[in-house]
């Protein structure tokens, strides 16, 4: 039975996944001026740049990936994206408690969407 219910699993994970890309993406555009500061005291090099193409490659990637389009393509780009945001905004190791507990929590949750994301490129 559960293999029946593959194909549909499989379309609602793109889906659904992708959704979080495109959603995550998509907020960021109202905010340019609010996040641009807290990108430029973490050293990103022309932050409100780094933002507008980040978000951008981050709703496109996600599009195809909610569409099944290229999907290996589209779960690697979104992995590579995901490493680079976790490296440069979540650095937990920076941290004190208790922002060091929350800052680890987001960075686990970006390694188990890697994984998702692993899993699709590797189903597809």
């Amino acid at each position: 039975m559960i293999e029946q219910m593959a194909g549909p699993m499989l379309i609602l994970a793109r889906f659904l996944m992708g959704a979080l890309f495109i959603v995550g993406g998509l907020r960021h555009f109202p905010q340019l001026d609010a996040i641009t500061p807290a990108l430029a005291a973490r050293g990103v090099p022309m932050p409100k740049t780094v933002l507008i193409v980040g978000s951008t490659y981050q709703v496109g990637f996600g599009i195809l990936l909610a569409l099944g389009l290229v999907v290996p393509y589209s779960a690697f780009a979104l992995i590579v994206f995901t490493i680079a945001a976790s490296l440069m905004l979540v650095n937990f190791w920076d941290k004190a408690e208790p922002e060091r507990s929350m800052l680890l929590g987001v960075f686990l949750s970006n390694m188990a969407i890697i994984g998702g994301l692993l899993s699709l490129a590797a189903s597809a």
